[in-house]
């Protein structure tokens, strides 16, 4: 008999009605305590509704020239002024208007790459944790081989070589950025492959599928979860890298890699053009970081803090 049933039991002589915490309450509590879930959440949440809301918060096209207000400074500035509250660019255009649509253009852009890179790490993480020998060679050399890549070159090379869009970036991002599921997860299935529910499971005659689906993969969820949120950061800052090389999302399309690179030269007279969709870029991958974190601290069962 376990302590918590003894105390029960013991508390139900002396007429005392016990009422224990359910799964859902506990996590309830974890969420409501963990300042990096709270914090990160709505960080995220703020960047999500600006993406949702963008044509209601900018109120301008975000494509819209107009050299009769080009560099306008911020409503903060002396010269700036309501209609344009974060001012304008070199070409005119509203740069509210610009960073609310860019954080579209960024979320899109990380939840695609993360999406494709978990499938091919997921998939390979599996096979090798799971069945090892021969087919464990074989992923950790497509590992090392893909390790041994620097993903920003390569991801410059292709994208030099095709030419720079919104689904080449995806795609090309989201074949780069897989090793971190696939090293995690080949660790992580190894060590729940040998627990003895799987085990009671294999001895039973349950498929692999079923192994995999039902068994392995539930207690996955906090793996996957973390690396997950780190891979759209990291997706983010690689598509803003290229984009500032001028080699991702081609303008006019509001990205906030671009809008840097295109107010990098004026960046001593005007350091707004930089300094908002670098703030903004900090404040969104932060965000997703420390989300990711607590999720993974607040559905674990241990219950970290």
């Amino acid at each position: 008999m376990t302590p918590a049933e003894t105390q029960q039991q013991f508390d139900s002589g002396l007429g005392l009605e016990v009422v224990f915490p359910t799964p859902g309450q506990i996590m309830r509590q974890r969420m409501l305590t963990h300042k990096g879930f709270i914090i990160g959440g709505l960080m995220v949440l703020i960047i999500f509704l600006v993406a949702i809301f963008a044509p209601y918060i900018a109120g301008h096209d975000p494509y819209h020239q107009d050299l009769s207000i080009r560099m306008i400074p911020p409503v903060w500035s002396e010269a700036g002024s309501w209609e344009h509250p974060l001012g304008t660019d070199s070409m005119g255009r509203d740069y509210l208007a610009r960073l609310a649509y860019g954080a579209r253009i960024s979320l899109f852009i990380g939840f695609s790459c993360m999406a494709i890179a978990a499938v091919i790490g997921i998939s390979l993480g599996l096979i090798a944790g799971y069945f090892g020998g021969v087919a464990d060679m074989i992923v950790s050399f497509i590992i090392t081989v893909r390790l041994a890549l620097p993903a920003v070159l390569v991801a410059i090379a292709v994208v030099a070589l095709i030419g720079g869009s919104i689904q080449v970036v995806v795609m090309v991002l989201g074949c780069l950025i897989w090793d971190r599921f696939a090293v995690i997860l080949r660790a992580t299935t190894q060590q729940i492959r040998a627990m003895d529910y799987v085990q009671a499971a294999q001895a039973a005659g349950c498929s692999v599928i079923w192994l995999m689906a039902r068994e392995i993969m539930p207690n996955l969820f906090n793996s996957i979860v973390i690396v997950a949120t780190l891979e759209i950061g990291r997706a983010i800052l690689l598509e803003a890298a290229l984009s500032f090389l001028g080699m991702g999302v081609q303008p006019p399309t509001p990205s906030w890699g671009l809008m840097i690179s295109e107010g990098k030269d004026m960046m001593l007279f005007d350091p707004y053009l930089v300094t908002i969709p670098g703030v903004a870029l900090f404040f969104l991958v932060l965000g997703m970081n420390l989300f990711g974190d607590g999720l993974r601290d607040v559905t674990s069962p241990e219950g970290r803090s």
